[in-house]
């Protein structure tokens, strides 16, 4: 059962009750995101997540996290490039006091001073950490490439100086504009009360001010670019992004399923030919980002340096065999069965539902219709998989990243 309102302020909530559970996932999803920030901004969206939790009017950074462990309940938060959202999972019988809390850190956070000082070191060092992950940095790099350094192609950390630079007047600046009532849905998934919920949700979020937010402009702008970076690390690691379909494109179907034959698990080409065949690499996999206005197909690789020329002429050779050849019907039925199976396993994720559930809402301000989208993916064809093929494929307009001990890029 799913049930939606919209309470006086604009706030939207969504609950889907799942009856037989004995659990409930509760989130706080708010539209903003790196893709939103202004260059002075570049990262805040991030420590604003990090800071809420950090204090309140009423309770300090450990007696949040106390009060959640007493009920035995989890909360967590992150930020992407569009959405922020907050978090909690706890037992049907904790429900009401685990949304009590998040609520509070969420709409209380009082951005304490000696907090700020100690969570900008935590962040540099998450910055600096995904410095050192050649996999994180390569693909950091590859958005950048592809969308620039502005909109889609933000590091969502943003750089160091940003954040030791954020003041608290900057926090709720960026807060106020955001974090208001028209931008926030609530969302329910498992077994709570459909009236309970909507109780929650009005007695904690009712009496906010019913404003909407201002206006953004993301800049979209596609840049078929190549960036390389020397790391002295042992592998060779190198990303290709090829622009795709919008969120909400009738192809998204077909884009999906024409990722999963291309390399999205054990028996797709690139994991055939590259792991399986080649002995080229342990980790190649592509996977689809989708935005309000466009997407990404990305492949990745990490490979041993010595193989890194190799490795990349057998990525591109499996890229332009599958763009100007043809899927065979057992390739097509697989991987539109692996796409059915994804929807289908997310049904019985609490945590899952409530992303999807009310991300759509934030997205669209509409329902997610589960019987609709397994209705279009089992109304796809082989030929509509082909025709997104040929259209998405485009080595001209391709983006690339690589990071590897070279003196340059190794992609030829």
């Amino acid at each position: 059962m799913i049930k939606t309102k919209q309470l006086e302020n604009g706030v939207r909530v969504i609950v889907k009750r799942m009856e037989g559970l004995l659990s409930v996932t509760m989130g706080v999803l708010v539209g903003t995101g790196a893709a939103f920030e202004t260059d002075p901004e570049d990262g805040i969206s991030h420590f604003i997540e990090h800071m809420q939790f950090k204090g309140t009017s009423t309770r300090t950074t450990f007696e949040i996290s106390d009060a959640f462990d007493a009920l035995g309940a989890q909360v967590n938060a992150f930020t992407g490039k569009d959405m922020t959202c907050y978090y909690s999972k706890a037992t049907t019988d904790h429900a009401a006091e685990a949304f009590g809390l998040l609520a509070d850190l969420f709409l209380n956070a009082t951005f304490p001073e000696e907090e700020m000082k100690r969570e900008k070191g935590v962040v540099i060092q998450e910055i600096k950490k995904d410095e050192d992950s050649p996999e994180d940095l390569c693909l950091d790099q590859l958005a950048r490439a592809a969308f620039g350094p502005r909109g889609y192609g933000r590091n969502i950390l943003g750089p160091s100086k940003n954040v030791e630079g954020f003041t608290r007047e900057d926090l709720f600046r960026y807060k106020a504009e955001r974090y208001v009532a028209g931008n926030i849905v609530v969302s329910f998934a498992g077994n709570i009360g459909i009236a309970q919920a909507m109780e929650l949700a009005e007695e904690y979020f009712g009496s906010l001010p019913a404003v909407s937010p201002k206006p953004r402009t993301k800049e979209v702008v596609w840049h078929p670019e190549s960036v390389f970076r020397q790391k002295p690390i042992e592998q060779a690691h190198f990303a290709l992004a090829f622009p795709s379909v919008a969120r909400e494109d009738k192809r998204f179907a077909a884009v999906q399923v024409m990722n999963a034959i291309l390399g999205g698990g054990m028996s797709s080409r690139l994991f055939k030919r590259v792991r399986e065949e080649l002995g080229l690499a342990y980790d190649v996999y592509s996977y689809t980002s989708h935005y309000e206005e466009t997407g990404v197909l990305t492949v990745y690789t990490g490979v041993e340096p010595e193989q890194a020329e190799a490795a990349a002429g057998a990525v591109k050779e499996v890229i332009q065999e599958f763009k100007t050849g043809c899927i065979s019907e057992e390739e097509f039925s697989r991987g539109r069965e692996q796409l059915k199976a994804g929807n289908i396993f997310s049904q019985e994720n609490t945590s899952a539902q409530m992303l999807l559930y009310g991300r759509n809402l934030l997205y669209t301000n509409e329902v997610y219709d589960f019987e609709k989208r397994m209705a279009e993916i089992s109304a796809l064809t082989r030929d509509d998989v082909a025709a997104v093929i040929g259209e998405s494929l485009d080595f001209g307009r391709m983006a690339s990243s690589c990071v590897g001990n070279f003196k340059e890029s190794f992609l030829k």
